[in-house]
């Protein structure tokens, strides 16, 4: 059974419960969607993430009351170069929806969602130390997994294999 292709004009996808509260909040904070095999994907402009995501939250036409998951994906050599990934999930209407932010590869920062979603804290701090992303605003950003001293990120696509010698 061949796959469906995925619909990525914003129009076709406004009915959307998420992406029509988005859409009708502020219109310059949503860079695009995209619904594929079943799953919504909504790219959030960097400065409005916070916001999206409180108002996201709250509405209790499409509460998504659950974040759960922060990661990172690397794109290197392209620009944008990162996009941080937050998997989303309303408990009561059963439905997921993915926010993805797009950082340039210059000292990528973004706000943190901590003050959101308390559960941010320790997703945030994997995605700075394995990606360095920096999330402004963090009330502990420091490395996770990695020791202190552990220099360069290791999920960067330009991270030798072997560490830096």
């Amino acid at each position: 059974m061949p796959l469906t292709p995925a619909v990525t004009d914003l129009q076709q996808l406004k009915t959307h419960p998420a992406i029509a509260k988005l859409l009708a909040w502020n219109s310059a904070a949503v860079e695009g969607a995209k619904f594929d095999r079943d799953e919504t994907t909504i790219y959030i402009e960097r400065s409005w993430l916070r916001e999206a995501c409180v108002l996201l939250r709250d509405d209790p036409g499409c509460p998504f009351n659950f974040l759960s998951d922060v990661t990172c994906v690397d794109w290197f050599p392209s620009e944008p170069r990162f996009e941080v990934v937050y998997q989303l999930l309303s408990i009561p209407k059963k439905e997921r929806v993915r926010l993805k932010v797009r950082l340039e590869g210059t000292a990528p920062a973004i706000d943190t969602v901590t003050s959101v979603w308390p559960a941010a804290n320790y997703f945030e701090r994997e995605v700075f130390d394995l990606f360095g992303i920096r999330f402004t605003g963090h009330p502990y950003l420091r490395r996770l997994l990695m020791p202190e001293d552990w220099e360069g990120y290791p999920l960067r696509k330009d991270y030798p294999v072997e560490g830096y010698r």
